[in-house]
């Protein structure tokens, strides 16, 4: 059962950008010894089984065009197999010993745990500010981003000062990641983007997208996303896209989505120039142009 569902869900594709962020800083700092392909196993391992539980707790039905494995297996199979990736990466994880990445590592897996539990406490409140907006997509999302760059700087024996810059990369990145995936949602193709359009709204999640059509929008149009926030209710889902890209949301989230961008490229500056730093650069500055 472990073997088919992770095989399942591992199938079904994906970026893999949080390995390749470790493998291009480590290989930017000149680390070439295999433990570079373990570590970035790791963090994907540790990726999928957040999204093994992620699934069960939003009730999704669909992930990458395919019926989520949730669908497919049940919600304890989801759960027990997320489980075992959890503790499998950990089991690698030692395969470096090194206590730093370990503690990187593990730090990173609770941050994210409380991201999630940030994200549901936060579901359908229409009240999120920016400011909270922001705290739990870095805690869920780009915590992992930041630790996977880390790692790669860790191996490599970086000076503290290049190990941060590979973080404040991570981060920065995973940031504008996770706005350019709130606007999608709004803006995207289903059948590109390979999930359905409105899934934010109808698990009651406040994203930047919306939470700017609220502050720019007239009282009624207000009214009717801050409804379907607390409601869960897609029922007028076109509508509120229209009022999203009426009220300019899409371009000012896209704006904030930009400042990361290019905090991700100033922290790429600092790392020795060549053909992964190239690539690391080339990574944030393509990222706002994605569709799914």
């Amino acid at each position: 059962m472990v073997d088919q569902v992770c095989r399942y869900i591992i199938g079904a594709g994906g970026k893999r950008l949080r390995p390749a962020l470790l493998l291009l800083c480590s290989g930017a700092l000149g680390y070439e010894d295999q433990q570079r392909f373990n570590m970035a196993a790791v963090v994907e391992f540790i990726h999928t089984a957040t999204l093994l539980h992620d699934d069960v707790v939003d009730d999704s039905t669909l992930r990458r065009g395919r019926a989520t494995a949730n669908s497919a297996f049940g919600n304890p199979a989801s759960v027990l197999v997320g489980d075992f990736l959890y503790s499998r990466a950990f089991q690698m994880m030692v395969d470096a010993r090194s206590m730093r990445i370990m503690e990187v590592l593990s730090d990173a897996t609770n941050v994210i745990a409380e991201g999630e539990v940030l994200q549901l406490m936060n579901m359908h409140n229409a009240d999120l500010s920016e400011q909270g907006y922001v705290q739990v997509i870095r805690s869920k999302t780009a915590k992992l981003f930041e630790a996977s760059a880390r790692v790669g700087a860790i191996l490599a024996g970086a000076a503290p000062e290049i190990e941060a810059a590979c973080a404040d990369y991570g981060q920065a990145l995973g940031t504008a990641f996770q706005v350019i995936d709130d606007v999608l949602d709004y803006a995207g193709d289903a059948g590109v983007m390979g999930k359905s359009l409105g899934d934010d709204l109808r698990e009651g999640k406040a994203t930047l997208p919306l939470i700017v059509a609220m502050q720019r929008g007239l009282p009624d149009e207000t009214q009717t996303i801050r409804s379907a926030i607390e409601t869960g209710d897609v029922g007028q889902l076109s509508t509120i896209i229209g009022i999203v890209k009426r009220t300019g949301a899409l371009d000012i989230s896209r704006r904030a989505a930009n400042i990361e961008a290019q905090r991700a490229v100033s922290a790429a500056g600092l790392l020795p120039a060549g053909l992964h730093a190239e690539c690391l650069v080339q990574l944030a500055s393509q990222l706002l142009d994605r569709n799914h």
